[in-house]
């Protein structure tokens, strides 16, 4: 499991032990961790998942050179990947898993806004056809960062679909509201539910400017996390949904943000 862990105050903590932390799965608490460690380097594969429907048409151009500049910064050649998915009625892979930004960029600069918002639908596609196919040699951060209004109004998948994907993708959720009316509303609500049942954070910008600001703390997260692995108590393969949840010993105040939980694993049938 990779979490991270912050301060009352939203700074990151850097320097948690072992024994700073407790883990219950399943309700049970584990007794036997296999390893932990500071992983501010793990290779990253990321979805970036940009609304293209016509209720984000007044602000796209600004939101694409910040989605651009994001990837600029957080793509290390020959290390992590990106790819870049459009979406209204349908999800359009406008740029596919790659290391290089100048291709990332195009892709972002080939968006254009139009028609519906299919929300769920590319969350689903991103996770099921991209993420959770994408081969991985060791320990990998998975991200999806959807910027969005949250107003879905044509996905074929629930929202609770696309989490349930989301979390056998072994994906966090990062998402940036493209509402800027000062107001909360339901899209932010929707973005929120995404966010926080992955273990990722859901950022409102009161300005179009602050969209960028967003990007750089999503970056910031994806440097500062933990890497810890554990035997599960009296894990069954039968499939099932098993919730985790990892909490801060001692210090008041401090936040520990991961997964809700993972998939057992279901045995493999003999072939034949």
């Amino acid at each position: 499991m990779v979490f991270t862990a912050t301060d009352k105050h939203g700074h990151f903590i850097k320097d948690l032990k072992q024994d700073d932390i407790r883990i219950l799965d399943d309700t049970k608490q584990v007794t036997r961790i296999r390893s932990f460690s500071s992983q501010t380097d793990l290779p990253l594969q990321v979805a970036l998942l940009v609304d293209a429907s016509n209720s984000v048409r007044d602000r796209f151009k600004f939101e694409q050179e910040a989605a651009i500049e994001f990837l600029n910064q957080i793509v290390r050649p020959n290390y992590d990947k990106a790819f870049v998915v459009g979406f209204d009625a349908t999800p359009e892979v406008t740029q596919d898993f790659t290391d290089n930004s100048e291709f990332l960029a195009k892709g972002v600069r080939s968006l254009r806004p139009g028609g519906g918002t299919a929300m769920y639908d590319a969350i689903y596609f991103s996770c099921r056809d991209k993420l959770l196919k994408e081969p991985r040699s060791g320990p990998v951060r998975r991200a999806v960062i959807v910027l969005s209004d949250g107003d879905d109004n044509l996905s074929h998948v629930s929202r609770e679909e696309a989490i349930e994907m989301a979390q056998r993708a072994e994906v966090i959720i990062y998402t940036i509201s493209t509402n800027i009316s000062g107001a909360k509303n339901k899209g932010d609500k929707i973005l929120e539910r995404l966010s926080e049942a992955t273990g990722g954070r859901a950022f409102a910008p009161f300005r179009i400017q602050d969209v960028a600001d967003a990007f750089t703390e999503i970056q910031d997260e994806l440097r500062s996390q933990y890497l810890v692995s554990y035997t599960p108590p009296d894990l069954i393969a039968d499939g099932h949904f098993r919730p985790v949840e990892i909490s801060a010993l001692g210090e008041k105040g401090l936040r520990v943000r991961s997964r809700h939980g993972y998939f057992a694993p279901v045995p493999r049938k003999p072939k034949g």
